[in-house]
């Protein structure tokens, strides 16, 4: 303890590698942590706009947030910010091929030909889902090569199943 009754913080030093890791072992290393499989969507004005994401997480509680990621080129990503809110569906274990079908560069009006989907607070959730977050834009910020948003929840739902996972670069279930 010190003299004003406060605690002594130890300093400690880690060893950093030398040169940082190239993309490709990084991306190599983070298929080692398992990340549901989502969709992020966003009403267009040719209809509804989705891309695949892993990179989602719940953000705080008060207020409800959550916190999302989508390639700096993504034509999502455009759409949301255009619309001023998106929609975050959890894929479950049998929708593996809509997260395929997501992920491409394929127009907007093809990945959805036949998806069916619903409108909650103003964004398409997609049917069949384990959960899905209906949220409001809040802030858009630099995260190199992609854009981190940050959405207001505005509603919830879910379904009954498991959610599909995304690790080892492999589509997986929950075992």
């Amino acid at each position: 303890m010190t003299a004003s009754g406060g605690r002594t913080r130890r300093h400690h030093t880690f060893a950093l590698p030398v040169t940082a890791p190239s993309p490709d072992e990084f991306r190599r290393a983070m298929t080692l942590l398992p990340t549901a499989v989502t969709i992020l969507t966003a009403p267009g004005s040719d209809g509804p706009a989705g891309a695949t994401a892993n990179a989602v997480a719940s953000l705080s509680l008060e207020p409800p947030l959550m916190i999302a990621a989508l390639d700096r080129d993504s034509r999502t990503l455009t759409v949301v910010r255009d619309a001023g809110g998106f929609g975050i569906n959890v894929l479950a274990t049998d929708q593996e091929a809509l997260a395929r079908a997501f992920a491409t560069k394929a127009p907007h009006p093809e990945k959805w030909a036949d998806v069916t989907w619903s409108d909650h607070s103003g964004v398409p959730i997609i049917d069949g889902c384990v959960l899905w977050v209906a949220c409001r834009l809040r802030d858009a910020h630099d995260g190199g090569d992609h854009v981190i948003l940050t959405g207001r929840v505005e509603a919830v739902g879910n379904n009954a199943g498991d959610p599909l996972l995304f690790h080892e670069g492999a589509y997986r279930a929950v075992d």
